[in-house]
């Protein structure tokens, strides 16, 4: 969310960022906003004349009835009485266009950094580094969950019975490994100085509007009927949201915490992806990595978060690909975003595992996430990213790892994970 003087001070600037974004149909609430600021600075500002007056008023009321001027006194109050009446109205007032402003506020979409290349949907988004050779063996490779199948490893059948589409069963050496994929993503972030969290797994609806969008909200969440909780689609709602109304000293700063959580999404309007298996899902296990840091080091933290993902992946032999994300393919809150691709073998291209985002002080500025500094307080700024999301994550190791006799072979880093194994075979 933007800051109201910033949009006041420049207009233009907000609305080519909402054409860069291609959110024409925004445009008009930057003159609406502004409109109500200026509305509502106006009965502020009479309000505040008004208290001013009641306070000098009372006390001339007191002097008079002290002098016996008990007519001039009865006047006196009368005035008071219809200020009363004007002040409930201004007051009324004021938090009817407040309401107003937060709402277009927190519609209008954030200031992309100037880096973002320009671009109406992923479409449109830059490849910007490739790390690993990819390779495509000479043996066909199966589907993903023919793989899984072949290890007596995944029933979806039997999940669509209990749950519906969308859900999985997870079993033995498949199972195991989903496991130990998290388990090690969990060390590696440790070992990279961030601090291991497991939050809560709802979180309440002042949050969510804190940490995304109204559209993302529809997109994704699932709410608790009856109840001010959702269900969360990442751990990151629940870690940024850990800061709400708080005031850290500067000295404090950067927080940099690894969480794991299951992670719950309506996937409403997804696409771009594959509808079978376990690519789109709307119940899977996740590591995340967040920051929150002084404004002047997020770039630094953004590069740092991304670089750890495809540190992580190519630690586990899977080629991955960095993929800038263009300003039209950005959700509103964010500042500017990579995605982490890594390779498919059996379809020869990349497909997303994981994003990096910086989202500058717009989480900070909805959830009042501030910092204490010698020369005042202001708004932190606050990152995330992927580290591993399993079981989509699977399908990549999966076929990167897969032999031409249908074993798959476990890197070395993750064999102490699977109980010292180096490979896993068929039943």
């Amino acid at each position: 969310m933007l800051d109201i003087k910033f949009v006041r001070e420049n207009p233009e600037i907000v609305k080519q960022n909402i054409r860069n974004k291609f959110q024409e149909a925004k445009l008009p609430m930057v003159d609406e906003v502004i409109e109500l600021d200026k509305q509502s600075r106006s009965a502020k500002t009479e309000a505040d004349s008004l208290r001013a007056s009641r306070n000098k008023l009372s006390k001339q009321i007191g002097q008079l009835m002290g002098q016996g001027k008990k007519e001039e006194a009865e006047a006196v109050k009368a005035q008071v009485a219809a200020n009363a009446a004007r002040l409930a109205q201004l007051e009324a007032l004021e938090g009817e266009l407040q309401e107003k402003i937060l709402k277009m506020m927190m519609t209008i979409p954030n200031i992309i950094d100037p880096s973002v290349p320009i671009g109406k949907d992923d479409s449109e988004n830059v490849e910007l580094e490739k790390f690993g050779e990819p390779a495509v063996p000479d043996f066909e490779i199966p589907y993903h969950t023919d793989i899984m199948k072949s290890f007596d490893g995944i029933d979806l059948d039997a999940a669509g019975k209990v749950a519906g589409n969308g859900f999985y069963y997870l079993m033995g050496d498949i199972a195991r490994l989903h496991s130990a994929v998290i388990s090690y993503a969990r060390d590696f972030m440790i070992d990279r100085g961030f601090t291991y969290c497991v939050p809560p797994f709802m979180i309440r609806s002042n949050v969510v509007t804190g940490v995304m969008s109204f559209a993302e909200m529809d997109a994704m969440m699932y709410k608790i009927e009856g109840e001010d909780l959702y269900l969360i689609g990442t751990s990151e709602h629940s870690m940024i949201g850990k800061f709400i109304d708080t005031i850290t000293p500067e000295d404090q700063l950067p927080k940099t915490l690894t969480s794991y959580s299951p992670c719950f999404r309506k996937e409403k309007g997804a696409h771009g992806i594959e509808e079978r298996g376990v690519y789109r899902i709307h119940q899977f296990e996740k590591q995340e990595m967040i920051v929150v840091c002084r404004p002047e080091e997020s770039p630094m933290w953004y590069d740092r978060l991304w670089k750890n993902t495809v540190d992580l992946f190519r630690s586990l032999d899977i080629p991955v690909r960095t993929l800038e994300c263009c300003s039209g393919d950005l959700a509103d809150l964010k500042v500017k975003s990579c995605d982490v691709e890594a390779w498919s073998p059996r379809q020869k291209k990349y497909f997303e595992v994981g994003s990096c985002s910086n989202l500058g002080d717009a989480q900070a500025r909805r959830l009042k996430i501030r910092v204490d500094s010698p020369d005042g307080k202001y708004f932190a700024h606050t990152l995330n990213n992927t580290v591993v999301a399993p079981p989509r994550m699977l399908i990549a190791f999966l076929e990167n790892n897969l032999q031409a006799d249908g074993s798959v072979k476990i890197p070395a880093v993750l064999q102490p994970y699977m109980g010292g194994k180096t490979e896993i075979r068929r039943k």
